[in-house]
């Protein structure tokens, strides 16, 4: 069967539909990206000082956890519609429940990171004169990167995911091109975003886990030596 023919044939896989639509993914492909990056972007920049509330409060530490525990068990179309009249049908729509995802794996894993720096770095830093803002940029963040980029990349992952129900209000990146097809029962369109998304996971995985290892060269040295050790 020719190329053109696998699209009259509607086949799952078919070059011609990369051909004739190539635009239309590529547009998809860049506000899924978008709008994972941003999502995550400000789940962070939420999720940071939240633990560190509750690092410092420790009685917030039951409220703060319950409640995105609460938050990210609420399913998406409950959340979309609670969020709807705030927001109506936009991307901030989308952007905003998503960060709300995003806050359990987060904060739990940056407070688990600060959790894990060693006492003895923190007393060695006070006693150098570090005051706390420097202990903790300079000491205990560094020490604690590992464990919070390995949230990072759990919401990252889970968000990728999660951005295609945003098709529900047309901001669903490659979800928007998957909930067509279905209705269409498109079958290329169906396949080609769905494993679109998949490959956005794990190549976002990926670059994450790259970042990681680079910023953490110390990780690499200590593995180093207990394998020379053992």
């Amino acid at each position: 069967m020719s190329a053109a023919g696998c699209l009259a044939a509607n086949e799952w896989i078919c070059g011609e539909y990369l051909r004739s639509r190539g635009q239309e993914l590529t547009d998809a492909t860049v506000q899924h990206v978008w709008i994972t990056a941003v999502s995550v972007l400000i789940g962070v920049a939420v999720a940071f000082p939240l633990a560190l509330l509750v690092r410092a409060r420790p009685g917030l530490a039951a409220p703060v956890l319950g409640l995105t525990t609460v938050l990210y068990a609420i399913p998406s179309l409950a959340m979309f519609s609670l969020l709807l009249p705030f927001f109506g049908l936009s991307a901030a729509l989308v952007v905003t429940g998503l960060v709300l995802y995003s806050l359990t794996i987060l904060v739990r894993n940056i407070l688990a990171g600060l959790a894990s720096v060693p006492e003895e770095a923190r007393e060695a830093a006070r006693g150098m004169g570090y005051g706390a803002g420097r202990l903790l940029w300079e000491v205990e963040l560094p020490l604690a990167l590992p464990a919070v980029m390995a949230g990072v990349r759990m919401a990252t992952v889970s968000t990728v995911a999660l951005t295609t129900v945003g098709a529900l209000v047309d901001y669903g990146g490659l979800g928007t091109l998957v909930t067509t097809g279905l209705k269409s029962f498109f079958k290329a369109q169906v396949l080609t975003a769905s494993v679109l998304c998949v490959v956005l996971a794990v190549g976002a995985d990926l670059l994450l886990l790259g970042l990681q290892r680079l910023l953490t060269p110390w990780t690499r040295i200590r593995r180093g030596r207990i394998r020379e050790a053992g």
